[in-house]
């Protein structure tokens, strides 16, 4: 806080020692100590000390979820069971809601069902309420409100101590809200993410998943087994970060599987996961490549949804991208038609899907990448392979997206030579 912000809040009524009681609630709010806390303890302690510095009966601090439509309680004093209770306000009704789409402060001198949509406001006999938009690096975080049981006017100073507090606040709270949904996220993901793969018969498998550095995305891979002995074999990658990419990842998981039980098309199995997901998730967009193996991977039908193709790599032969046509991503195009491609694997070979994270760079060309990722996948056991595709295309290098990685071999029916 700057020392002009911090005169003009405490002379903006008086000098003297209603100014000092100003400057004394001022270094409250901006004490240096409370950085030195958590992002949840900071909230609770600033919510204690607005109590005493307002003189306020409650003070409740509300974040805005991932949805981005809704307000949910995370931290109270003075009316803790909205916290308990997990009270949610939608964005734009409501006092707290009416801040948060204003984005200004909001005074209610009579608090009752027609100005709140929280029933706890109006049963524990709240009068008056003061709220502030919490807001960091121009985005909103939440809504800080402080209420009194009887009838109270916040004067201009309060609303600007209030907002002072708010400003303070919202960096912690968007620290906690981001904390929260990142470990919701990959709990979710690792939840979704195979922890073994299937063991098969002729066939061996390794995988990596690697999250991005930014925060968790929606990439997924998938290995399970069919009705026909076939073997279905998944990679995908929803558009965007963090929990929302994470719970659309899961549910497109999950009806993919359902599809894959009914046909061993692998183009209609696409086609009916993008029609289920424009239909319950319209927004939503990915990318995903589904292959139907032979049980002993002599052969995969595959089809993509604007998935990057995989890289087959044959003994005493070149390795290269699979010759596939990207078809349409998944929730783009109302009546979408797919190929499939039928591809021969020959003894020995390795088949190694991916997601984008694995090859796109800002700074270096998409043809680059991959290149080196067809030299890194050579015949050979595939964690072998899977670590040296890692070590090529990520090395040390801190990836802003996340990376999935697997790779399938076709055991040789020969047996080894001693």
């Amino acid at each position: 806080m700057s020392t002009t912000y911090a005169c003009r809040v405490a002379t903006s009524s008086g000098i003297g020692s209603a100014a000092e009681d100003r400057l004394r609630q001022i270094q409250s709010i901006t004490d240096t100590a409370l950085s030195l806390m958590t992002s949840e303890d900071l909230l609770n302690e600033l919510l204690e000390r607005l109590r005493e510095i307002l003189d306020v009966d409650t003070a409740v601090v509300l974040l805005v979820d991932s949805s981005r439509t809704r307000l949910v309680a995370t931290a109270a004093k003075g009316l803790e069971e909205e916290v308990r209770q997990r009270v949610v306000v939608p964005v734009g009704q409501g006092f707290a809601g009416r801040v948060a789409a204003e984005r200004k402060p909001v005074q209610l001198q009579t608090v009752d069902s027609a100005h709140v949509v929280n029933p706890l406001l109006v049963q524990r006999g709240l009068h008056s309420l003061l709220g502030v938009p919490l807001v960091a690096e121009g985005e909103l975080v939440g809504v800080l409100h402080v209420g009194k049981f009887n009838s109270r006017h916040f004067t201009d100073h309060e609303i600007a101590l209030l907002q002072l507090a708010a400003d303070r606040a919202a960096q912690a709270a968007r620290s906690l809200s981001t904390g929260a949904e990142r470990a919701a996220a990959g709990a979710l993901q690792q939840s979704l993410v195979p922890t073994a793969l299937p063991e098969i018969p002729g066939v061996e498998m390794a995988a990596r998943y690697s999250p991005g550095a930014s925060t968790v995305g929606g990439d997924w891979y998938d290995v399970f087994t069919l009705p026909s002995g076939e073997l279905g074999v998944v990679m995908g990658d929803v558009a965007g970060h963090g929990l929302n990419a994470a719970v659309v990842m899961g549910r497109m998981r999950s009806a993919l599987r359902a599809y894959a039980l009914e046909t061993s098309d692998p183009a209609a199995v696409l086609d009916k996961l993008d029609r289920k997901m424009q239909h319950f998730e319209p927004g939503a967009i990915a990318t995903v490549a589904y292959a139907v193996c032979h049980p002993q991977l002599e052969w995969a039908k595959i089809a993509s949804a604007g998935h990057w193709p995989p890289v087959l790599s044959v003994p005493d032969g070149p390795s290269d991208t699979v010759d596939l046509r990207s078809g349409v991503l998944i929730g783009i195009d109302p009546e979408p038609r797919r190929d499939v491609v039928t591809v021969e694997i020959p003894a020995g070979a390795v088949l190694c899907f991916y997601t984008d994270g694995l090859i796109e760079r800002r700074d270096v060309p998409i043809d680059t990448n991959l290149r080196r990722l067809c030299e890194a996948v050579v015949p050979g056991p595939p964690e072998r392979v899977c670590a040296e595709v890692m070590l090529s295309l990520i090395g040390r290098e801190i990836v802003a997206d996340d990376v999935a990685l697997l790779t399938l071999r076709r055991r040789d029916s020969q047996p080894p030579t001693t």
